[in-house]
């Protein structure tokens, strides 16, 4: 026991020795602080003494959080599908941070929703999630990455266990199996500047991202659109099975979003940040896995997963 306690200190005491120096003059963005990841992340930020740039997408949001935390934190509104709010935005956090540079940018915004069996959704329904999670991230990476390289930083990305192991339809796992793909590219581009690039790819938490609307009216709603002829091959039986599922997947949920945050805050204040981080056990445990097996296994293993359509062969 005494011997676990040492490992225990030593461990402690390593990782809080292996910090980045003078983080209380040190500036951070983030996007998606109405709730979530990036209001949990912004507190405890602030807590830690760092200066916050909390970027919003609603005026009650931006007033709850500035409320609640101290003078180190400051607020904007940022909606990420639009070019001239990022231009605000990019402008805004150029006039705060001056000469000194950008040490951290967090792209956390992000949305889930519409998803679904591919057939079931539209252009627009893709669309619309992956020019959140990955068109929006992207282009606030190009206005904030002068800045950011300026303070030889860090850009942290929110990317997903959904996009190491596609396990649902729409654009969510197709915006972060992009966000992946572009966090690799930069990650290279950007070592010569020394700027650092981390990966975050959660498990399954319980955040906002899966909007307020129950699963089953979502589900329902999408259902009702299809043409007669696409759900007669689908079948009741498989809208039923399929919804079922997908409620007991978001009942799994963990609540408990500080392992997301922890993740994000040792990518932005470690001296040694990761490339990737994997919070959550289900992540470790499963999705890390099926990511590496061949496909065929992963497609079997998922597979046993998914209700039979009426109209399988």
């Amino acid at each position: 026991m005494a011997a676990l306690t040492d490992l225990s200190f030593m461990y402690r005491w390593f990782k809080n020795c292996n910090l980045v120096h003078n983080l209380s003059d040190k500036y951070v963005f983030i996007t998606g602080c109405d709730s979530g990841f990036g209001n949990l992340l912004a507190r405890q930020l602030v807590d830690r003494g760092m200066r916050v740039l909390a970027a919003c997408f609603t005026e009650e949001g931006a007033q709850k959080l500035q409320q609640d935390t101290s003078y180190q934190l400051q607020t904007t509104l940022l909606d990420v599908t639009k070019t001239e709010s990022i231009q605000a935005a990019a402008q805004w956090v150029r006039d705060q941070v001056g000469e000194q540079g950008l040490w951290a940018l967090v792209n956390n915004a992000g949305v889930g929703l519409p998803s679904g069996p591919n057939e079931w959704l539209t252009k627009e329904d893709f669309v619309k999630v992956i020019n959140v999670n990955l068109v929006g991230l992207i282009e606030v990476t190009l206005h904030m990455l002068p800045m950011v390289k300026k303070a030889r930083g860090r850009v942290v990305n929110m990317s997903s266990s959904g996009g190491i192991v596609a396990m649902i339809g729409g654009g969510y796992c197709v915006s972060k199996f992009g966000v992946e793909a572009f966090s690799d590219s930069i990650r290279r581009e950007l070592r010569y500047f020394g700027v650092k690039v981390s990966i975050i790819e959660p498990g399954n938490y319980r955040t906002s991202i899966l909007g307020k609307e129950g699963i089953e009216l979502r589900m329902r709603k999408l259902w009702e659109r299809l043409p007669q002829e696409t759900r007669d091959s689908y079948g009741e039986e498989y809208f039923r099975v399929y919804t079922d599922k997908l409620k007991n997947m978001m009942q799994l949920a963990e609540p408990r979003i500080g392992e997301v945050t922890n993740s994000m805050e040792h990518a932005i204040v470690s001296r040694s940040p990761r490339i990737r981080y994997n919070p959550g056990l289900d992540a470790k445990l499963l999705y890390v896995p099926l990511a590496k097996l061949p496909t065929p296994v992963t497609d079997f293993i998922l597979g046993r997963y998914l209700p039979k359509p009426a109209d399988s062969v």
